[in-house]
């Protein structure tokens, strides 16, 4: 999914962050918190405190999968590769874990870089796939120069990184998202996919809008499977 508005997709908080308590600090406020013992100040710190060592926990979590797949991944490694060829370069320090407020797994911005959500990434491998998808937006950024707030252009490169990726390969249809068609499946998945990201584009109107973007342009994009020679995943 690629991130067409103005704002950072890819910055965290800058403040400086009070220390987070730990070893026997942090289990003696657990304990307090499981016996009762804490007052409602006290039980607003101690659940404060717990979702930030889950968010500093899901951080690490999302950097040790983000540097697994930059180092083993085939699809990564490969996308990284052609990025490279074309002028480009995505390293980790052009993707970033961060906590997102939307439902997404990840996120791509021409300016900022790769934004892979932290809290909705499920694990390594849904983390390649996310990756994966957006490394075809930077891909498409520098090789066709997409223009974000034309809805075709979107919608093109939102066809062609669900169906490239490896996200709609049918055992992430049956088992991540229920889907149990066998017919089309991997078309109907692409398509609802796209339609979806492109309804977040600020400038698309409705659902209507976003449906008839990827109706325009299914043809060419869907069987564009540059620069694989074919689908890969």
């Amino acid at each position: 999914m690629s991130d067409t508005s103005s704002s950072n997709p890819i910055s965290g908080n800058t403040d400086e962050k009070p220390k987070l308590p730990h070893g026997f600090e942090w289990l003696k406020l657990v304990a307090s918190h499981y016996t009762g013992a804490l007052d409602e100040r006290g039980e607003q710190e101690y659940s404060q405190v717990l979702a930030e060592r889950q968010r500093e926990a899901s951080c690490r979590r999302c950097e040790k999968y983000r540097d697994w797949n930059l180092k083993y991944s085939p699809t990564v490694i490969f996308m990284r590769e052609q990025i490279e060829r074309i002028g480009g370069q995505i390293g980790r320090e052009h993707i970033i874990c961060d906590h997102c407020d939307e439902y997404k797994a990840g996120g791509f911005n021409p300016s900022l870089g790769i934004l892979l959500c932290q809290n909705h990434v499920a694990n390594r491998l849904h983390l390649e796939d996310t990756l994966s998808h957006e490394m075809i937006h930077a891909y498409d950024e520098m090789k066709f120069h997409v223009d974000w707030t034309n809805l075709k252009h979107h919608a093109c490169s939102e066809i062609r990184a669900s169906n490239l990726s490896g996200e709609c390969r049918m055992t992430n249809e049956i088992f991540r998202r229920g889907q149990f068609k066998v017919t089309r499946q991997h078309q109907e998945c692409v398509r609802r996919r796209a339609v979806l990201s492109v309804m977040g584009n600020p400038h698309c109107k409705d659902e209507d809008s976003a449906k008839k973007a990827v109706a325009q342009v299914w043809d060419s994009c869907f069987n564009d499977t540059r620069p694989f020679d074919e689908i890969y995943r």
